[in-house]
């Protein structure tokens, strides 16, 4: 047996020989630019603004910028990621545009993880499968959707494909290698077990001098990571104990003995039952055909399973994003199982029972998507975050509102809008900026400061759908936040805001 190579028969229509003749590289080229150009496409007619964690690496390198240490220290922040907060450094110094260039960062990035899975499948098992592989990446829309939400987890996934990539292209590469790694390592700490074990990979036939090279590239992640936390709040392991205390608090924590369910669940949702069988059957094939071959992408579908169980164990959020790289990776031995005929001789009996047999799971695959996916849902959803992001500065920047800040504090019903609102008045008003759950929940602990402050200012109440995506999200929230209290006069309403003050 061996590897799928392109043949290319002399006989036919004259165009169709003139396109079998045009060579591999100007076709990868090609659609490569095809990507690149619908990938900016989609930027342009479909306008979003980053999610909940981007908007904090946005703020947090602002604050750099401006050679300020960054407030990690603060209500419900989400888990600082270096990498991310240095890309927030350059974005900031474009000021307000930053927030949309974070989202073209996210974009271009799901179009190094298209082409790094592609050329994954194609040093692995042949140029087919890597086709299957970029096609079926290309075809999960959720993947897609948080690119468009500027979510720094498909950065994290182009760095470990084409980390992945470069390995087996060239093994025991070494610094480059190692260099993606800890880029994917300032992104997740998920990557640093990853690292450890490359590291060993490469340390093994090498001589002391190089080991020590290559340990100081892959200690990296870790000590930047705690360097940090370690400047910016004085403990080096703040990001995990913030972490896990969010996790509890908003009930995203699972008990050791249900991560494996959560396994299935997420990858079910990620990947679709048909997706994650054929990518079982196209490992199985793989590792009768090629078995030295699984060797690179295996590894890093299973360090990518043990490190969200560890999570899990860990008491930290249990959550399916944190599983979308093991899910890349799925589809990466389920392009195998439609693609791997390839990999037999030509005119064999089982190559031509298994193109039967991935053309039926093409069919069915194709059909159990066309039941169940909504593209008009993923617009509206889109639509909704740039809608409320709009929304809310037109709503900071109304005239009346901007005068009756200079009273008091912002009051936002959660910690959902927070980033949003700070990355829109600045970093002056870091400390002029209140949840009301987060006053409600101190003075239910006995402090009561928060609350005091609350007696004047502005105070913003999401409408409609920003209900249900700004303002009663967590199960933590409560219903009494969105309730006006008494004494406060209307100054402004839109589609999905109303602000109230109090001067007095």
């Amino acid at each position: 047996m061996q590897s799928a190579t392109l043949t290319r028969p002399t006989t036919g229509p004259a165009w169709l020989v003139r396109l079998r003749e045009v060579p591999l590289s100007t076709w990868e080229r090609g659609a490569l630019a095809v990507l690149v150009v619908g990938a900016f496409v989609g930027f342009l007619l479909v306008p979003t603004y980053p999610t909940y964690d981007s908007f904090y690496a946005l703020l947090w390198g602002r604050e750099l910028l401006h050679f300020h240490i960054p407030h990690f220290q603060v209500y419900r922040t989400p888990t600082e990621h270096p990498l991310a907060i240095a890309f927030g450094v350059l974005l900031s110094i474009f000021g307000s545009v930053g927030a949309r260039l974070m989202i073209l960062g996210a974009i271009l990035s799901f179009v190094a993880l298209v082409a790094g899975i592609y050329r994954l499948g194609q040093l692995c098992f042949g140029t087919v499968v890597g086709v299957v592989a970029a096609l079926l990446m290309l075809t999960r829309f959720d993947f897609e959707y948080l690119a468009a939400q500027g979510y720094l987890d498909i950065t994290y996934m182009a760095l470990i494909m084409w980390a992945a990539a470069l390995e087996v292209a060239k093994p025991r590469r070494g610094p480059l290698v190692f260099i993606l790694l800890a880029g994917a390592g300032l992104l997740r700490p998920e990557s640093w077990l990853l690292i450890g074990a490359y590291w060993l990979w490469c340390a093994w036939p090498a001589d002391n001098e190089t080991r020590l090279r290559y340990l100081a590239l892959a200690l990296i992640a870790p000590v930047v990571w705690a360097g940090l936390d370690t400047i910016a709040t004085g403990d080096p392991l703040y990001s995990f104990h913030s972490t896990s205390q969010v996790a509890e608090e908003l009930g995203r924590t699972q008990g050791i003995t249900n991560i494996p369910s959560a396994t299935l669940q997420f990858l079910d949702r990620l990947d679709k039952v048909p997706v994650v069988l054929a990518a079982v059957a196209g490992l199985i094939a793989a590792i009768v055909i090629t078995p030295r071959r699984v060797i690179v992408p295996l590894v890093a579908l299973l360090s990518g399973l043990l490190t969200f169980f560890m999570l899990g164990a860990a008491g930290l959020s249990v959550i399916d994003r944190y599983l979308l790289t093991p899910s890349a990776f799925v589809l990466f031995f389920a392009a195998v199982a439609v693609g791997g005929w390839s990999m037999l001789e030509p005119g064999s009996w089982l190559r031509r029972a298994w193109m039967l047999g991935a053309a039926a799971v093409v069919i069915y695959g194709a059909a159990s998507a066309a039941r169940t996916l909504s593209v008009t849902s993923l617009r509206v959803e889109l639509a909704y975050r740039n809608d409320f992001h709009v929304g809310l500065e037109k709503a900071l920047a109304n005239p009346m509102v901007k005068a009756d800040m200079a009273c008091g504090p912002l009051s936002l019903p959660n910690n959902k809008l927070t980033p949003d609102a700070q990355w829109i008045l600045g970093d002056e008003s870091q400390n002029n900026i209140i949840a009301r759950s987060q006053a409600r929940s101190d003075a239910l602990a006995g402090d009561d400061s928060l609350d005091q402050r609350l007696t004047r200012g502005v105070q913003i109440y999401p409408l409609g759908p920003a209900v249900f995506y700004e303002a009663i999200v967590d199960v933590t929230d409560d219903p009494r936040d969105q309730v006006p209290p008494p004494g406060w006069r209307r100054i402004y309403t839109s589609q999905y805001y109303a602000a109230y003050a109090r001067c007095g």
